[in-house]
């Protein structure tokens, strides 16, 4: 039979986790196959070319384009110093000279004859990529990067800000419908990945960069708190580029939202424990969720793997409902019909009967609901 493909978001305490760590260009792999790494481990490197910039050379010196290049002090190729005398032209007996300072640190790229224009190429940029999380290398591609493996806790966000980044878990709710404020963050929350309950606060989120945090994890955030923190409205590509100090994950929406109980309990087992984390997500074609990663967490749990969700939506399965009137609620299915059923849009589309956590039972869009994966 037919089904609709249904969204997941891991919550899990015990499963396997690859990271492919790939450079942008070719490199150098540091690391070999079936080494154990640290997260902070640079398992590859690359030097990204600088930027060009020309220059009108024979105009600087005031000659023809066809002889710029005897009057060169930096050969082709040749390195120099910002400040330092590149090119000289004198005349009367060297009364007069007109000279070119380097504008930068750099390289003479080259100098055309044609158009007397110079040519000089700022300093490679170094690029290095970290393992991320710690574990063990299982696969090298050659000049490029590597995989690693490490079996750990995972929990996926609806929504973040912010790229990579590790640190010590920093669990600071009593419920999972606490708010975090700034006053509840201070100096003992450097370096850490601060937990908090149904919300953050825009105070707090510029509290938590006053004090060093490098992230910090909440039910929900108001958006208008949000782009007061970026400084910019957020659009609808990729996020993870952010120029921020801090990397901002939240697990179930936008506004108050009371955080899972699952995502909330697992999170506050993992107190005190080395995290690394991402807010890079994507909601359109090719999926990608913000995430809450802690290496070699054993909590006894049956491990999961990449096949365990495989059966779809079913009687009993947890769910998350992503669209209105209970955008946020979380929710077990009950039912599934096999016939399709008109909704308000008057669209035919299959649904499910749902239970909510009030106990009320409704009927829901299978489009409009995730899996929570366990």
């Amino acid at each position: 039979m037919a089904h609709a493909y249904t969204p997941g978001l891991k919550v899990t305490e015990a499963t396997i986790i690859r990271k492919q760590r790939r450079l942008p260009i070719l490199g150098e792999v540091l690391v070999k196959g079936g080494e154990e790494v640290k997260a902070t481990t640079v398992v590859a490197r690359a030097e990204l070319p600088g930027d060009p910039e020309a220059i009108n050379l024979a105009n600087r010196l005031g000659v023809e384009p066809s002889d710029v290049k005897r009057f060169l002090l930096v050969e082709e190729g040749g390195s120099f110093t910002k400040g330092q005398v590149i090119a000289r032209a004198t005349s009367f007996f060297g009364l007069f000279k007109r000279e070119l300072e380097a504008p930068f640190d750099g390289t003479v790229e080259m100098v055309s004859t044609l158009t007397g224009t110079l040519t000089l190429r700022r300093p490679a940029v170094p690029v290095e990529v970290k393992a991320y999380i710690d574990g063990q290398v299982v696969e090298v591609m050659p000049d490029e990067g590597v995989v690693v493996e490490t079996q750990g806790a995972l929990v996926q966000g609806i929504f973040g800000v912010g790229g990579e980044a590790y640190g010590e878990i920093k669990f600071m709710a009593d419920s999972p419908t606490d708010v975090l404020t700034a006053e509840e963050i201070d100096s003992s929350c450097r370096g850490k990945v601060i937990i908090g309950g149904a919300l953050v606060t825009g105070e707090a989120l510029k509290k938590a960069v006053e004090v060093g945090a490098v992230g910090l994890v909440a039910g929900g955030i108001i958006d208008s708190d949000l782009i007061d923190f970026l400084g910019y409205d957020i659009g609808v590509a990729i996020t993870g580029q952010e120029d921020i100090d801090l990397t901002l994950i939240v697990t179930e929406g936008f506004g108050r939202i009371d955080m899972a109980d699952k995502t909330f309990q697992l999170l506050k087992s993992l107190d005190g424990y080395a995290a690394s984390i991402n807010g890079a997500t994507q909601i359109r074609a090719g999926v990608m969720r913000p995430e809450i990663i802690v290496s070699g967490y054993q909590a006894g749990g049956k491990t999961a793997d990449e096949g365990d969700l495989a059966q779809g939506l079913q009687p009993g399965t947890p769910i998350r409902i992503i669209r209105e009137p209970w955008f946020g609620r979380l929710a077990t299915v009950v039912e599934l019909p096999p016939e399709l059923q008109v909704i308000e849009t008057e669209a035919k589309v299959r649904v499910l009967r749902a239970r909510l956590d009030s106990g009320e039972v409704v009927t829901i869009p299978r489009a409009n609901v995730e899996i929570i994966e366990s």
